[in-house]
């Protein structure tokens, strides 16, 4: 995918292939309840059944009643040779035709009130709260868009003496965060970690 050369070595930036599924392998505060024909989205352990349901409204009025959500968002898919999904419809945001017939809603992630109290360790939830919350939970739809997207990323350096790599980096995470300078750090503390292993051989054996 990406390439560069650095002080000798190569940096080669590809698809992380075994990427883990945020919503199985991490700690989520959101609850992602999503009902398609074809995929199993979302969270598994949910503990509800679409065949339950017969429209968006009555999942939303249940979910609303049961667990007495602090914030509930909904959630849409986007289906044409690749999957994403969004909070939010996809509406406005794809080609002509393409939303109508491409994308649709699949569900909701929300969160309830007693689980913001104990996570934000606060008795009330104030505006500003919720607003955060909610930023949050679309996080958490966006790092799970990238996974279904194949967007997530690592790095390998290989060339004599050394063989590093670290991969999970969601997203734009790869520029953003600074992943080929991670790489350049790792090869710079083998360059140095020689050095100085060059240095103590040296000094030992030195006539």
């Amino acid at each position: 995918m990406e390439s560069e050369k650095y002080k000798g070595y190569e940096i080669k930036i590809s698809q992380d292939e075994c990427a883990e599924n945020p919503r199985e392998a991490w700690d989520n505060l959101g609850v992602m309840v999503c009902f398609h024909n074809r995929y199993n989205l979302g969270d598994q352990n949910h503990g509800l059944n679409k065949d339950g349901f017969n429209s968006w409204n009555e999942l939303e009025d249940y979910i609303k009643k049961e667990y007495d959500p602090a914030v509930i968002l909904p959630m849409y898919m986007y289906d044409h040779g690749i999957q994403r999904v969004k909070v939010g419809s996809f509406q406005g945001l794809l080609p002509q035709g393409h939303a109508e017939f491409d994308s649709g809603m699949i569900g909701f992630i929300y969160v309830s009130k007693e689980k913001v109290r104990k996570e934000y360790s606060v008795k009330k939830i104030s505006k500003k709260l919720r607003e955060r919350v909610a930023g949050y939970l679309e996080s958490e739809v966006k790092v799970y868009d990238w996974w279904m997207s194949g967007q997530v990323y690592g790095y390998q350096v290989e060339a004599e003496g050394i063989d590093e790599s670290c991969w999970g980096f969601y997203g734009s995470d790869h520029e953003n965060s600074g992943l080929m300078g991670e790489a350049k750090a790792a090869i710079d503390y083998h360059i140095k970690e020689s050095e100085k292993a060059e240095a103590f051989y040296n000094a030992i054996f030195a006539v």
